[in-house]
């Protein structure tokens, strides 16, 4: 896939001014779009069901709150790494572990007992022994939905600090910018812009730009390493917020069961030099619904 022919490009260069369009095209980014599997393609991955581990590694708990459920699994290996532009593993599986904590209280999601305990990542790798794990009595497992996938382009949300770099105040990285349309094309730059959505939904992505619900995404999953309302929090969650990508999104998706709570979907971030060194119990998470 070339960034360039992608169809978000090509919405810049209808409805942006030559130099915008030039800008735009260069922020966009490669993600990996998971979808369901078609006839005779080789799996990339899986939403739901029995997740395969090995016999040593026991299923992630959340002390005081019971086991986490089991979201999705991707095999690294069948996402191009070299497309990607996030140093993710050549080989080996990511699993993506997530306690619903809807209707108690204490799982916020923006804290670190909630973000670094209610969820979880393990990097297995590709020579380890595998095995299906049946979840633990007190979770409720997803019907199994087998993923293949392939690359797409990914553009900034209107308050994601590249786009606010560029087209905004790049002294307020947390700022919003409005995107650069003209007023008479605006309307059909954000056609484009909800058809390639639709055309693309369920919104399961490895890579890429998140695709936010209620802003950018970032910023709170840096507040799990950084929290409270001092001045110096708040620097340290903007700093670590430009430099986290994303790592999953899993959107919900009737068929395989998941809905977190209403059109919602699971975020989960990482810096890029924890994902270099593989320190996945760095990830940080956060989720958003309508």
């Amino acid at each position: 896939m070339q960034i360039s022919d992608s169809p978000l490009a090509e919405a810049g260069r209808r409805f942006f001014s030559p130099a915008d369009a030039q800008t735009w095209i260069g922020l966009l980014r490669p993600g990996f779009h998971l979808r369901a599997l078609t006839p005779g393609e080789p799996p990339v991955g899986y939403l739901g069901g029995d997740p395969l581990l090995p016999a040593d590694v026991e299923w992630p708990t959340w002390e005081g709150h019971g086991p986490l459920g089991f979201v999705a699994a991707f095999d690294c290996s069948r996402v191009p790494p070299n497309e990607l532009d996030i140093p993710l593993p050549e080989s080996g599986t990511l699993l993506f572990f997530y306690f619903d904590g809807l209707g108690d209280s204490s799982v916020a999601y923006t804290d670190p007992d909630s973000v670094f305990n209610g969820t979880r990542v393990l990097y297995i790798p590709a020579d380890a022994e595998l095995a299906p794990r049946n979840a633990p009595e007190g979770t409720s497992p997803f019907p199994r939905l087998d993923l293949g996938g392939e690359l797409i382009a990914t553009a900034p949300d209107n308050e994601n600090a590249a786009l606010i770099a560029a087209y905004g105040d790049p002294n307020d990285p947390v700022a919003y910018c409005e995107y650069p349309t003209t007023d008479a094309d605006g309307d059909g730059f954000w056609d484009s812009l909800t058809s390639f959505r639709r055309d693309n939904s369920p919104h399961h992505r490895i890579g890429g730009y998140a695709l936010p619900v209620q802003g950018a995404v970032e910023p709170e999953g840096a507040e799990a390493f950084h929290p409270g309302k001092e001045e110096q929090a708040q620097a340290a969650r903007k700093e670590l917020a430009a430099d986290l990508v994303l790592l999953a999104q899993i959107d919900s998706d009737s068929r395989s069961g998941m809905a977190w709570a209403d059109a919602g979907r699971l975020y989960w971030m990482i810096s890029r030099e924890d994902l270099a060194a593989r320190r996945f119990d760095r990830a940080t998470f956060t989720w958003q619904c309508e």
